[in-house]
Formats: C-alpha cells, structure tokens, sequence
C-alpha cells in the first residue's frame, strides 16, 4: 500500500458538518478530491448557511442534509437521502456532532439529570447510532473508515463538565469496541482535542484562549484545521491504524 491514499473520489459524510471542526474536516476532503456531504441541525437559517459553506469548497457533487442526531429516525431518512444521491456505499464517516455546556465541576446540582440525559444522547447515543445506521454502506465500501472526534478531557477529567469528559471516555471506549467488531472492513478511529479556538464552548474567548496557550507547550491552542488534519490522517498516512484514538492538544496534557 502507497501513502498517502488518494481521496480522489471517496464519498465522505461529515456529520456535524456545519461546525468549526466539521467544516474545516469537510473543506480538507473536498480539496483531495473527495465527494463531501454535511449534516446540520432542522432550521431555514442552518440550512441556507450549509448551502453557503458547499459553494466555498473545491470540486463537486458536495451535499447538505438536515439531521439531528438526537433522533435516530432522521439519521435513517439521511441514509436514504445518501444512497438516492451516492449509491450504497460510504468511505469515511466522520462523528463531529456534538455539544456541551460549561458546569463547575464542583457545581454537582449544576448538572442536573435533564442536562446528563442531553449530553449522553447527543455526545455519545447520537454517535454510536449514526454508526450503527452507516455501518452497512461502510461495509460495502471494502475500506471504511470511521473517525469520531473525543477530547483530551476523556483521559485527564478536565473539560467543560463532569459528563462532557465522561460522554468523551464513552467514545474513547466505543472507538476500540467498533475497531474489533467491524474489522475487517471497516477502521474506527478517534481524534481527541484540547482546547480548539471555536465557539464549540459558550464563555470561552481570546482571553480563555491566550491563558490556555501560555501553559500549554506549544504555546498555542489548536486551530479546527489542525483537527481536521489529525482526521484527514486517519485516511490516509495512518491506514494500517484501527482502535486507536490520536491525541491533538499541543502537548496540553502533558
């Protein structure tokens, strides 16, 4: 096998598409060649700034659907609106759907059951079953590569709330369980970030970011490209990698 693998032509989903990483991920597969769909979330304005975001990125056949992982009956009509447009396989699946909201972790009434309940069905129920419901057009494809994106916070206990860092050691665990049950056909693999300048985290600006930086050895927080990157790896330098889940963090945790 030569690496890099060419993308020219793979169909890849990027759930979560319209996010900071999602967006950078999408952008760096559409400019290897690779036939690109997103998700976004129900709403007239997310759908037109989908659109928006298609028309920027190189090459063509790009796709934008609605979905909501929440509920697994539309990750079903998103599998059928993939095959109307694609066929019945998937390449890469690429898991970067998600949310959080920032609770002192000693604020336990802080994290009540309504926001654990939230938190694990989008950050972790909603991850697995878009796995379970690509699983069979990731099969067909012979190649299939699956890549979630967890946090550093799944190994260090730091993060946004105690159940964003729990929600993230899920997918850790979820990412090698997939890697033995899928195989031979189809890699599952994780890309754990620190802290990335976006505003996937509510509060968390310039200033959050420069104190973050200065003790972090690299003396930078990530950009999404270098997300997307570590993602873009996984299809291509990396493809005898499976289960294994790539730290991106500047050496934050250390």
């Amino acid at each position: 096998m030569t690496y890099p693998i060419s993308q020219q032509g793979k169909i890849v989903l990027v759930v979560g598409g319209a996010g900071g990483v999602g967006k950078a991920t999408a952008r760096m597969f559409a400019e290897q060649g690779a036939h690109v769909a997103i998700t976004y979330r129900p709403g007239d304005d997310k759908a037109v700034a989908a659109q928006a975001f298609l028309a920027t990125l190189p090459g063509e056949n790009h796709a934008a659907f609605e979905a909501d992982v929440g509920e697994t009956s539309t990750l079903v009509a998103l599998r059928q609106s993939m095959q109307a447009r694609y066929g019945d396989k998937l390449d890469v699946l690429v898991n970067s759907a998600g949310f959080t909201k920032p609770v002192p972790h000693a604020d336990l009434d802080g994290l009540d059951d309504d926001l654990i309940d939230r938190m694990f069905a989008v950050n972790w129920r909603g991850q697995f079953a878009t796995v379970r419901t690509f699983a069979p057009m990731l099969k067909a494809s012979g190649d299939g590569l699956i890549v979630s994106i967890s946090s550093i916070a799944a190994t260090n206990g730091n993060g946004s709330s105690i159940a964003y860092g729990a929600v993230k050691a899920g997918i850790d665990v979820m990412t090698k369980s997939l890697a033995r049950a899928l195989a031979p056909q189809v890699r599952a693999m994780g890309v754990a970030p620190g802290v990335v300048d976006t505003g996937f985290v509510a509060g968390r600006g310039a200033e959050f970011n420069a104190k973050t930086a200065a003790t972090t050895p690299l003396k930078r927080v990530a950009s999404a490209d270098d997300v997307a990157a570590a993602v873009l790896a996984c299809a291509t330098h990396l493809g005898y990698s499976t289960g294994t889940t790539i730290v991106v963090d500047g050496g934050r945790s250390l």
